[in-house]
């Protein structure tokens, strides 16, 4: 079974309380609240003011500059208030409420042809953009922006991320069963954008249903692409861009800011390619997307489709409130994800799970001094060496920060879970890439 060096082998999955559990949409909510910080790169600006009565799918805001995209009413009503509010993430980001009325109109309107294969790649990229998708793993990234490589970039495989390594998660799961024919559309609009001639679709082996379904739905098509579909070997982060490159391709991207496109490959969620798929063949705008809403606190986990906006508080509801030990409610997994503050927070584009544990499963632990046994170092799959971004962040050395090559870890939380000290790596991380970031030296 392919896979990739380091890494761990025996994470828990804890994906049984909902990876069975069919897509339910959420009904529309009387408030959103839609923050401006919802992709990686520029915010957007909002183009609306406080008075306006909007439309659902209306452009709400915008940003001129390339790294970033559009935000779009995911309700009917009236502009509230324009300020800022704090984001899941804990920050503070001008926001605008809508608070719902009036009756929302349907516009589902064909915008390319039908064959992916026929459509311009500018033209698909247009649609993307003005649907405002952005990377729906987590994260954020706009993804007009990741398919529109440099010209001497030539872009030969499209890799579909099916793995879902993440515990407790399954929304990508439901979506490759219950989206298949549309999951292979968007793929196909994926590599005709970037002209790539090889698509495959890297799933991990715990989710044996979904590549039999989409071998099945391969099977019964005539395209004009080199398809696969690739078990992986069920192991985290087996999600992550460069470990999946690595597994399926043996390909390695370069170490120090490099990318997917350095070799020849574009990579992209499924719930990103089913977005896309919608964008392109009726002008759907990113209003809605899917989350998983489970833990040991949630009385009725479920897999939802919910409109961007939707309070937390909504959500929890919805899934028949929380546990009386509830002890921390988390945006994401438990491996990636930020705990939140309150449940006044919204679902925003990057938003995979929401994640209440109880007070047995939501331990704390005080941190310790490293005791130098090296779990982090063979545990990270970027070959970092963790311990050490850890010392010289605590000693604010950022010129040894960047030289460990801080900027290469994508945070999947290896060192931080392995380590018997209970150092928490990862935050330190966090803390020097903010450094750094602020200094302008990365």
């Amino acid at each position: 079974m392919k896979t990739f060096a380091r890494g761990i082998g025996n994470l828990k999955h804890r994906k049984g309380a909902t990876e069975a559990s069919p897509l339910v949409e959420m009904p529309a909510p009387k408030r959103i609240v839609l923050p401006m910080m919802q992709n990686l790169g520029v915010p957007a600006e909002p183009i609306v003011k406080v008075g306006d009565e909007v439309v659902e799918g209306q452009k709400v805001a915008d940003s001129s500059k390339f790294v970033s995209a559009p935000i779009h009413a995911s309700i009917a009503g009236k502009v509230t208030k324009i300020e800022k509010l704090t984001h899941p993430t804990g920050v503070q980001s001008l926001s605008i409420v809508i608070e719902a009325g009036g009756e929302a109109p349907v516009t589902m309107r064909c915008e390319l042809p039908l064959s992916p294969e026929s459509a311009a790649p500018d033209d698909i990229r247009k649609a993307i953009r003005e649907a405002g998708i952005v990377g729906l793993g987590g994260a954020a990234f706009p993804a007009h922006v990741k398919l529109n490589p440099p010209k001497e970039k030539k872009i030969d495989t499209v890799i579909i991320n099916g793995c879902e390594c993440e515990p407790y998660i399954t929304i990508d799961h439901r979506l490759m069963l219950e989206r298949t024919a549309d999951l292979i559309f968007g793929a196909r609009l994926v590599a005709r954008a970037v002209g790539a001639g090889r698509l495959i679709f890297g799933i991990e082996e715990n989710k044996p249903n979904a590549i039999e379904k989409i071998r099945a739905e391969l099977g019964s098509l005539q395209l004009g692409l080199r398809t696969e579909v690739v078990p992986l070997k069920a192991k985290y982060p087996q999600g992550g861009e460069k470990m999946l490159i690595k597994s399926i391709l043996n390909r390695e991207v370069p170490p120090k800011g490099g990318l997917p496109m350095d070799v020849g490959v574009v990579v992209h969620n499924v719930g990103t390619t089913i977005a896309i798929a919608d964008a392109v063949r009726f002008g759907t705008p990113l209003i809605r997307r899917a989350v998983t809403v489970t833990g040991s606190a949630v009385r009725e986990p479920k897999n939802l489709i919910v409109r961007i906006g939707t309070l937390f508080e909504d959500i929890l509801q919805f899934c028949g409130g929380l546990t009386d030990d509830v002890a921390k409610v988390v945006m994401g997994g438990p491996m990636t994800g930020f705990a939140v503050s309150s449940l006044d927070v919204p679902v925003v584009k990057g938003t995979s799970c929401i994640l209440a544990l109880n007070r047995k499963d939501a331990q704390s632990f005080e941190e310790g001094d490293c005791i130098r046994c090296g779990r982090c170092i063979r545990a990270c799959p970027m070959g970092l060496m963790p311990n050490y971004l850890g010392v010289y962040t605590k000693r604010k050395n950022w010129d040894k920060v960047k030289e460990y090559n801080v900027t290469d870890c994508f945070e999947c939380g290896c060192c931080t879970y392995v380590c018997p000290s209970r150092i928490y790596l990862v935050h330190y991380v966090k803390v020097a890439k903010k450094e750094l970031q602020l200094r302008k030296t990365v």
